[in-house]
């Protein structure tokens, strides 16, 4: 990580609260580690797994990577198929079963886990630790807690399963995307329905966390923020969220704030971005907002209304170097009702540049480019978008 960052971060701005954080993600705790400095407490992200037999995790505490190939090489037999210790692997699969016996007929698509190798769980323990821990940690208090579900897989409950196989939904059908997967129809409908059955899970969860917090009392004196890194995408031949493509379903995630005392319930529709989280909380709770940090203060906690035509930015660029100029990268400007994409250097697609224009209010869908026929905005969007590219750039030129 970029050294301003280990110190210029969300924990850093409340230094003189207790600052908590778990993650189930094993990348996320990469970043965790780095923040470490401006933690009180950093739970480990093993502890909220079930145990299962994974010693590699302990032998390699530092290097994740490191244990999942060692793991999936040498005893997992499930994940490959084979393994190079057949005894180690047979006796520790057994040994598996007979734990996960019970909860498999919970999970018959599977227990959850976050993909790496021994990281089962259950969102219900995280759940029941948080708010159980929350209510013994001092006062004031910042957390940040990330819980994988509803990322896939999508191992819902077995009460979950099969909740709308009538609802009658028809998902409107879209014309395959530059960056389709030639997924067909049929999968991709699949994954939508696991996908939403999941999330009724992590209502479930969600909804227990919430009453924990209002019975213990916390709830009275304390902001809880409900959001997401991302969305899932379930259309244009394209699964789940692991594509260069930027369209809503991937960037409009759930931005909920519950603020102490208020009993009835408040719409905001306005541009938001995550880097809003933090002045926010920063504003709302009597800190100074840092200077470095890029959000504003969200409504109706601002003292002045939102700008109607700002610029939100999101870019998808995992295959430049760390510090080097953007050279392949996928760039969305959302201003107003307009939404600008901007695609460049996916050689191996056939790009070396494309622009698309969708209003985003009229047309949430994005079925209609408007390009070609509202060249003025385009343009005006579009050199904005370069703008910002070359002020990103410029160190690096």
């Amino acid at each position: 990580m970029a050294e301003p960052f280990v110190s210029q971060n969300f924990f850093s701005a409340f230094r003189d609260y207790y600052r908590i954080a778990y993650t189930h993600n094993g990348w996320a705790n990469i970043l965790l580690e780095q923040f470490s400095d401006e933690l009180d407490e950093l739970v480990p992200w093993k502890s909220l797994f079930l145990q299962s037999y994974n010693g590699f995790q302990n032998l390699f505490e530092k290097d994740s990577d490191i244990a999942s190939v060692g793991w999936t090489r040498n005893v997992n037999i499930q994940q490959e198929g084979y393994s190079y210790s057949l005894f180690l692997s047979h006796l520790i699969g057994a040994l598996r079963e007979n734990q996960f016996a019970d909860l498999k007929k919970k999970f018959p698509r599977g227990i959850p886990s976050t993909g790496f190798a021994g990281s089962e769980f259950l969102l219900e323990n995280a759940i029941d630790w948080t708010g159980n821990r929350l209510a013994l940690i001092p006062q004031p208090f910042s957390g940040y807690f990330h819980f994988m579900p509803p990322h896939g897989s999508y191992n819902t409950p077995i009460e979950f399963i099969n909740r709308f196989s009538k609802d009658g939904f028809a998902p409107v059908e879209k014309p395959e995307d530059i960056f389709t997967e030639g997924e067909s129809r049929t999968q991709l409908l699949k994954k939508r329905v696991e996908y939403d059955e999941f999330f009724l899970y992590v209502d479930r969860e969600f909804g227990r966390l919430f009453d924990k917090l209002a019975t213990s009392g916390l709830l009275e004196n304390t902001w809880l923020v409900f959001t997401s890194d991302h969305g899932e995408m379930f259309e244009r031949g394209i699964s789940a969220h692991n594509t260069n493509a930027l369209y809503q379903p991937l960037l409009r995630v759930p931005l909920l704030i519950f603020e102490p005392g208020r009993k009835t319930r408040m719409d905001i529709h306005t541009s938001t971005s995550a880097v809003d989280v933090l002045p926010t909380l920063s504003h709302v709770t009597g800190h100074s907002i840092p200077d470095w940090t890029e959000g504003v203060v969200l409504p109706p906690y601002a003292d002045t209304s939102p700008d109607p035509n700002r610029n939100v930015y999101v870019m998808k660029a995992n295959k430049n170097d760390q510090y080097a100029p953007i050279t392949r990268a996928s760039l969305a400007l959302v201003k107003g009702h307009y939404k600008l994409l901007y695609y460049f250097g996916y050689i191996e697609r056939g790009i070396d540049e494309l622009v698309k224009l969708y209003d985003i209010e009229a047309d949430p869908e994005e079925l209609v480019d408007l390009y070609p026929l509202q060249k003025d905005i385009a343009d005006e969007m579009f050199n904005e978008i370069r703008t910002k590219l070359a002020e990103v750039n410029k160190p690096y030129l």
